[in-house]
């Protein structure tokens, strides 16, 4: 947290940007640039290569049968997704690959998104042995991303080899089996295509499933087609192809609305993959594996964490691509849920935080969809705000249509004031928040030109339509909801919050892009004139009716503080009041969820508390955790462990406010440390390394030319050098924080006077050793 002495630097200065970066940045990063043998970090594999070693000492182990979703080994490209584990009821005889698909919906509007437009199951294919199954030895290999293992029977063995194509979209599973298992087979089982909603809540009048999928072989290509009633079509399509004692199984799956073009394309998939041996298909899906985990590196002293770490990296690129779907509750991975599409008043935000520090860019779903689909958000905005106003539904499917709203069928976009519908009116301009930093850290201007502006602007004109002085002079909102807490009020946190924070940035992007915009007095009179945040002797309330008095999973109630850093501690008055809030916060058992505690790792990590932000995330672990990483509350939800690697990141690197602060957040434990290529906001990349519980030097790679701001926490005098060695102008502004003049492609090197520290990425050592994910030996 910076001191009274630190830069302030204005928002203009904060939100300053070099070029624009395009979309070469975006897909694959740029390499250091501008550095000398001795003073770039080495990359290139040496005696270990780091990546392998982190990624190998990761990987998920199973000694023990996986009985359900959150168990088991799961595999994905953002859009094929394969969950694998025993098959209920029947673990000694058949193991389930599960195959469903993100991009798989219906598509009936009248029935809302969680009923009509609902993501719905496809199917699973059983691998079912001869004889009874004994035991197993799996290993999920997060570097290839590819599940390796045998599994035993009374009969012999089955030694399998099993990816989801990164390119192909096709789960490739070749299988060598013993003698006695020779007869081993495969049957696909395809699911009832109904919502997976119908399994908790009563049908909505009038719904009816689509019909039976039928199965049929096509020139060798088995189909099973899966009409709907809209229209449209899903098509899993396989082949099972042996070479020598090995068999391999080819599975594709295809969506087509309103056509049915969806057969064509799944055969066609399969007829190119099955050409190829298992081994030759897998080539150029671990290219790309291992190229994606290069863009970064992250190592700390705790195994058990560290390997969290590492398998969420692996499990987003699972589940995520900027092309693919906005991850809906569960990623590609459907199970039984009461949430079968994209959730937008905390899950989608979240899933995609970790996207930016761990320098991938390409996979940022979210802003390609408001952009893409920015004329969906209108028409699910009330009737009379239409033609200035943008909203976005509690729950969307893919394209970000809602359809029908109600408490069963789907949340629409309420109206402050009224109720019902719910008046939850803040998600879209949360979810521009995401947006923001993917400008933040790439200070790619398009970014902020074509998609975060003109979509802002329009959420927050919504709130305009609703704000109105009152008796005290100052600018009031009608009663809104707060999710999830329950009840309206009025002057809601949430809303005032959100609407503070899109009011300055609209301020600060129509400066920086030289708009004169006509609604800038209207923006400048609600930061002047809003009525002050409603707090009490607890800290922060619901909103002006409603004190916070419950126990409550969300944090919607303190975005200022996070992830919006408007509340940061600034002034003893301040840090007291987020204090205050967070003890009260979390101090009611009974509805807190995982999530409740990567939150409160996050804000204690803004307040330098790296002792309790560790405490938050290991009370996530031991209470919340699954074996495979995954989490579920009634279902399987995916925000929560995604968002702990983001509280990860605040304990090693936060750039809010125009200052890059390296380790804020650590605890004692974590004396050594090493982080590589870590993007921050300002479009810079991040190296440094922790050494017997000091900071031993710090590098940043300039991408855009943006100011440069660090608080690089070395102790004493520091030299400051380039790529080759010369010495850096820069500014001492106290406080451990130096501003350093670096144009785009330029780099600085931070170390104590007279220090030559050894730059190459390693490693650390465990301070103790850790059972592995998965299912292990016990």
């Amino acid at each position: 947290m910076s001191s009274p002495s630190a830069p302030d630097p204005s928002r203009r200065t904060v939100l300053a940007t070099g070029s624009v970066l395009g979309g070469t940045l975006l897909a694959s990063g740029l390499p250091l640039t501008q550095a000398t043998a001795a003073d770039r970090p080495e990359t290139a594999p040496q005696a270990g290569d780091p990546w392998r070693t982190v990624l190998d000492d990761a990987d998920l182990v199973w000694q023990r049968m996986p009985t359900a979703w959150y168990e088991g080994p799961f595999l994905g490209n953002g859009l094929l997704g394969s969950g694998i584990y025993a098959e209920p009821g029947a673990a000694s005889t058949a193991v389930r690959f599960n195959i469903q698909h993100s991009e798989v919906q219906d598509h009936r509007p009248e029935f809302g998104s969680l009923f009509g437009l609902a993501r719905l199951p496809i199917g699973y294919f059983t691998l079912e042995p001869v004889g009874a199954i004994t035991g197993l030895d799996w290993r999920l290999s997060l570097h290839d991303a590819e599940l390796t293992g045998t599994l035993t029977t009374d009969k012999g063995t089955l030694t399998l080899r099993a990816l989801i194509h990164n390119d192909r979209s096709v789960l490739a599973v070749e299988v060598t089996a013993s003698e006695g298992e020779r007869g081993f087979r495969w049957v696909f089982h395809p699911a009832d295509a109904i919502s997976p909603r119908a399994a908790f809540k009563p049908l909505p009048d009038g719904y009816q499933g689509n019909p039976p999928a039928q199965v049929a072989d096509h020139d060798g290509i088995t189909a099973a087609v899966q009409a709907l009633l809209a229209g449209g079509q899903h098509v899993t399509a396989w082949r099972e192809r042996a070479r020598g004692r090995t068999r391999t199984l080819y599975a594709h799956v295809a969506h087509s609305y309103p056509g049915t073009t969806a057969l064509g394309r799944a055969l066609k998939a399969v007829r190119r993959a099955e050409q190829l041996p298992y081994s030759a298909l897998a080539v150029d899906h671990r290219a790309w594996w291992h190229a994606y985990y290069r863009k970064s590196f992250l190592s700390l002293p705790d195994a058990r964490v560290q390997r969290f770490y590492w398998i969420q990296l692996y499990k987003t690129a699972s589940a995520a691509r900027r092309d693919a779907p906005v991850m809906a509750t569960s990623g590609p991975w459907l199970e039984p849920t009461p949430w079968p599409n994209t959730w937008w008043n905390l899950n989608a935000q979240l899933e995609y935080w970790l996207i930016h520090g761990s320098n991938h860019l390409e996979l940022d779903a979210i802003t390609r969809a408001l952009s893409e689909f920015r004329d969906n958000l209108a028409q699910e905005t009330p009737t009379p705000y239409r033609a200035d106003s943008l909203g976005i539904p509690r729950t969307t499917d893919p394209h970000l249509v809602n359809g029908a709203a109600s408490t069963l069928m789907g949340y629409g976009v309420g109206v402050p004031g009224q109720d019902p519908p719910t008046p939850e009116v803040g998600n879209l301009t949360w979810a521009l928040h995401n947006v923001w930093l993917s400008y933040r850290h790439t200070m790619d201007r398009s970014i902020l030109q074509d998609v975060l502006f003109p979509l802002l602007r329009k959420a927050i004109n919504y709130y305009l339509h609703f704000l109105e002085p009152g008796p005290d002079g100052k600018l009031h909102l009608p009663a809104t909801f707060s999710p999830e807490y329950g009840g309206d009020s009025r002057d809601c946190n949430y809303d005032l919050m959100l609407l503070t924070w899109g009011c300055r940035t609209l301020l600060d992007s129509a400066e920086l892009l030289g708009i004169d915009d006509p609604l800038t007095p209207r923006w400048r009179e609600v930061l002047a004139k809003r009525v002050p945040y409603p707090t009490d002797a607890n800290g922060f309330m619901i909103g002006a009716d409603i004190p916070f008095a419950k126990s409550h999973r969300h944090y919607s109630h303190l975005l200022a503080v996070y992830p919006l850093y408007e509340v940061t501690g600034r002034t003893p008055d301040e840090r007291a009041l987020i204090e205050r809030s967070l003890a009260h916060w979390v101090g009611f058992e009974g509805a807190l969820q995982g999530y409740t505690f990567t939150g409160a790792a996050s804000m204690s990590a803004l307040l330098g508390k790296g002792e309790d932000a560790l405490g938050y995330l290991g009370e996530l672990m031991t209470r919340f955790i699954q074996p495979n990483t995954m989490y579920q509350e009634s279902g399987p939800v995916i925000e929560t462990p995604l968002s702990a690697a983001q509280s990860l990141h605040d304990m090693v690197c936060q750039s809010w406010g125009g200052v890059i602060r390296v380790f804020p957040a650590l605890p004692a434990a974590w004396a050594d440390l090493v982080v590589h290529d870590f993007r921050t906001q300002g479009a810079f990349l991040l190296g440094a390394r922790r050494e017997d519980g000091a900071t031993r030097w710090v590098r940043l790679v300039s991408e855009a030319g943006a100011p440069c701001v660090v608080r690089h926490g070395i102790a004493g005098p520091v030299d400051i050098r380039d790529g080759r060695g010369r010495p850096l102008h820069h500014t001492d502004v106290g406080d451990g924080i130096v501003q350093v003049a670096l144009h785009k492609g330029e780099s600085a090197l931070i170390t104590a006077r007279g220090d030559r520290p050894d730059l190459t990425v390693a490693p650390v050592r465990p301070n103790e050793d850790a059972p592995r994910w998965g299912l292990p030996h016990i």
